[in-house]
């Protein structure tokens, strides 16, 4: 088989209804997770921490409540770590928009946003729970609207069990 051009970057890649998860480990912490097309396909774990990963990546893939407890490098600015902490503090199930988390920390809905696009560690720092106040919003950086990413974020959406409308948008698997 191939492999396909970039997942030597990956110290594991999980398959997923979307495509796959990628996880990069440095040392004893996960790096970073990183959501990838269908035409990547899975990798062995190369050390303890990515298998740790990828075993608890695979649980919330089954388990839509399962609780992550990964140890992560340290990231981000003092500020996007304050938006990540607000955005694990959604429930499952929920949504909020940019502009609530805005208020609620004292920012703009862009600064948030643009913290939500930084996460170094989707899923664990559930930032597809976020949304736009009239639609999906972004994801990863990305909004085409029948993209991968926004596709991957419906997929997650519906896995947890939101309801929210606004997000409720064509996906180009339906």
């Amino acid at each position: 088989m191939n492999t396909p051009l970039g997942s030597e970057l990956f110290s594991a890649i999980v398959p997923a209804p979307f495509g796959a998860i990628g996880i990069r480990t440095e040392g004893e912490r996960v790096r970073e997770l990183v959501y990838l097309e269908p035409r990547f396909g899975d990798k062995a774990a190369q050390d303890a921490t990515a298998e740790l990963a990828a075993r608890q990546v695979e649980q919330y893939l089954r388990d839509p409540d399962f609780v992550f407890d990964l140890p992560l490098m340290e990231a981000g600015s003092d500020f996007q770590r304050r938006v990540w902490g607000a955005i694990s503090a959604i429930p499952r199930g929920s949504v909020r928009t940019y502009g609530i988390l805005a208020k609620e920390l004292g920012s703009a809905p862009r600064a948030v946003g643009q913290a939500c696009g930084a996460n170094w560690f989707p899923l664990v720092i559930p930032c597809h729970r976020v949304t736009a106040a009239r639609g999906l919003g972004g994801f990863a950086s990305h909004d085409e609207e029948n993209g991968f990413h926004l596709s991957v974020k419906r997929w997650l959406l519906r896995h947890e069990g939101a309801t929210a409308s606004p997000w409720q948008q064509q996906s180009i698997w339906d």
